[in-house]
């Protein structure tokens, strides 16, 4: 165990990336990183922590703001539920905690939207508290060095890849432990074409003695992806420079984030004879957007109007206001590219 975290911590001091959450201890942040890296390249992540740390420099700016602020930063990232989670997460510490972030690994997970994972990274790299994370990563790299065939998205192996995490881990500096062990996974355990020939646990890797490296880990079938039909008629004054938005309320993909009048049809043939129809009368767009448990076909129709106030109960937004409203990002690469509308966005 020891040789093994020297190996893993001498190896991180020379190869990590210099990423600017790591130049911080303050818990606010590394949360924020944290929450914007899930489902996140560190490279798009980089930029939205960035901003977002200037936008909300406290947790106390975060919580000040609104809700629509936070949505409307947050922006193209996606899994919005991720954000408005971060928001009432701040307020629950302004409020309830008067402004104490929380101090310990349990303490973090009753925060909104704080799983065991975002937990053990503010406990290890705020507090060096000495708790495992266990991510995508970390997952990847134990289950090839130990050819672990318990599929990693199973209760099972929640609990066996947790307890051999934890009894790994460095109690006298885990900070650097678990930064170590997940950039591994991200610079050469990584998913496809591992890079064996540089990894420093070359000789102790049983999978690459075994040849299972490709099969490891072992994943339990993804749920089935569900295939929607959406409907958008895009009621649009040019003269007055209007779109007509409706905010999304239902518990659902893009709650509390705006878009068109929307109608949902039950199949793609239904979806293929309205599209039809309807690009004999109006200027029409189709599209697809992908989701990760969702595929989104999507056909929007574009209506003129000289109305300046509300229809069938949406707010009329003008344009050069929209960089202020949250929008999927299925709306707003629709606008951006919609020639009748785009010059003035």
């Amino acid at each position: 165990m020891v040789h093994f975290q020297e190996t893993l911590k001498r190896w991180y001091l020379t190869n990590k990336r210099e990423l600017p959450w790591r130049k911080t201890r303050d818990p606010y942040k590394i949360w924020l990183s944290e929450v914007i890296l899930q489902q996140t390249r560190v490279e798009q992540g980089k930029s939205y922590y960035l901003k977002f740390t200037k936008a909300f420099p406290t947790v106390a700016d975060l919580a000040a703001a609104s809700e629509q602020e936070v949505l409307s930063l947050w922006q193209g990232l996606g899994y919005y539920s991720r954000a408005r989670n971060l928001h009432k997460a701040a307020i629950h510490i302004e409020k309830d905690l008067r402004g104490g972030f929380p101090k310990d690994y349990k303490s973090l997970l009753r925060l909104p939207g704080v799983g065991p994972y975002t937990a053990a990274a503010i406990a290890s790299f705020s507090y060096d508290e000495a708790t495992a994370v266990v991510d995508g990563n970390v997952f990847r790299v134990l289950s090839r060095l130990y050819d672990i065939s318990t599929a990693i998205n199973s209760s099972k192996g929640a609990r066996e890849f947790r307890d051999l995490s934890q009894g790994l881990i460095s109690i006298t500096d885990p900070a650097t432990h678990n930064q170590a062990i997940m950039e591994l996974g991200a610079l050469v355990c990584i998913p496809q074409s591992p890079r064996c020939h540089i990894c420093p646990f070359t000789i102790e890797c049983k999978s690459l003695k075994k040849g299972t490296v490709t099969s490891r880990p072992v994943k339990i079938k993804k749920v089935k992806v569900r295939n929607r039909y959406f409907v958008y008629t895009v009621y649009y004054n040019q003269e007055s420079q209007l779109l007509f938005l409706n905010k999304r309320t239902e518990k659902e993909i893009w709650q509390n984030l705006f878009d068109f009048k929307l109608q949902e049809l039950k199949d793609e043939k239904s979806f293929l004879k309205t599209a039809q129809r309807k690009s004999t009368q109006y200027k029409t767009t189709t599209t697809t957007h992908k989701l990760s448990h969702q595929h989104i076909s999507a056909l929007f129709i574009l209506k003129p109007t000289t109305k300046e106030k509300s229809i069938g109960g949406m707010t009329p937004i003008k344009l050069h206001e929209l960089k202020k409203i949250p929008l999927p990002t299925l709306i707003k690469n629709y606008i951006e590219k919609e020639t009748a509308i785009a010059h003035s966005f």
